[in-house]
């Protein structure tokens, strides 16, 4: 007989966002990528210059930084709801570090966007850029706030290769600040970093999954034109996972997750004009349903291998 997993309502075998979602507003509820122009500390000098070596333009791919951060909300809104005219909007604040600032340039942004029609905050951010005055100000705000903070990995070796400027203990040190503000706290992780294999990665999910995240993004590695890893890819010393490594590394990762956890994102978004590898990964249905299909297969479900 199939393992029953309690945090779906449709046969998913881990625990969706649209799960998620259903049971904290009644509603679909769709994000608003907004650029409020900050930037990041290995950007700017503070740890390290030119950012990840697999970042351009501080992934904020779908946002509009010549706007103003309410027009950029209202013209996401009107996307939104054209597609699903009941869907409920959080302003997700997706380029770059959202806490890279003073708290006298952060109040005026999230004020902003508290002046729009939305049910909730996401600020994308690095767990070395948030201290207890801005974790408390954002747990202030009268919505529902996530910070979604960038691990990739737990191991300081990649996080030196990809000049990622902040250590796994750091990344522990942000995210226990954040979360004893009371806020939700969603960690985005990498697989197919250069130089990790299967273990490595599956360490990652497991280190993570102890500290309880509210949620976790899985991400592939992009090699994106322009970027540092772009220029090791053409020079033959990167290899992108295929498909089906990544499929089988997710699933495996997805049982050492707590089941609680809201999985958010199990691949990435990638623009077809800059992506120059691995382009399976444009097809995010084939990726989504090998998933589903390998954790069917294999009697799979999230948290099975949990052990707190």
């Amino acid at each position: 007989m199939p393992r029953k997993f309690p945090y779906s309502s449709d046969g998913s075998r881990f625990h969706t966002l649209k799960f998620h979602n259903r049971q904290v507003y009644g509603r679909p509820v769709y994000k608003a990528a907004v650029d409020a122009g900050f930037t990041c500390p290995n950007i700017d000098g503070t740890c390290g210059r030119g950012g990840c070596i697999y970042c351009s333009g501080g992934s904020g791919y779908f946002t509009q930084p010549a706007l103003t951060v309410t027009e950029q909300i209202q013209r996401e809104t009107a996307r939104i709801h054209a597609a699903c005219p009941d869907a409920g909007v959080i302003a997700y604040f997706q380029a770059h570090s959202n806490t890279y600032a003073s708290l006298e340039r952060l109040k005026p942004v999230y004020y902003e966007a508290l002046s729009c029609d939305i049910c909730g905050i996401a600020a994308a951010t690095r767990a070395d850029c948030i201290d207890r005055e801005k974790a408390e100000f954002l747990a202030s705000l009268p919505v529902p706030v996530t910070v979604e903070l960038g691990l990739q990995t737990a191991h300081d070796s990649t996080a030196e290769l990809i000049n990622r400027g902040h250590s796994f203990a750091d990344f522990v040190e942000g995210f226990s600040t954040a979360k004893a503000a009371g806020l939700r706290v969603c960690v985005h992780i990498i697989n197919g970093l250069p130089g990790e294999d299967e273990q490595m990665m599956l360490k990652t999910a497991e280190l993570l999954g102890k500290l309880r995240p509210d949620g976790v993004k899985i991400h592939l590695l992009h090699v994106i034109k322009g970027t540092k890893l772009a220029e090791m890819y053409l020079a033959g010393n990167y290899t992108p996972l295929t498909m089906q490594e990544y499929i089988n590394i997710t699933v495996r990762q997805l049982e050492l997750l707590p089941p609680e956890t809201v999985i958010e994102r199990l691949t990435g978004d990638g623009s077809r004009e800059t992506l120059l590898a691995p382009l399976w990964s444009l097809d995010k249905r084939a990726v989504l349903g090998g998933i589903m299909k390998r954790q069917k297969e294999l009697d799979s479900v999230q948290g099975m291998l949990f052990t707190g």
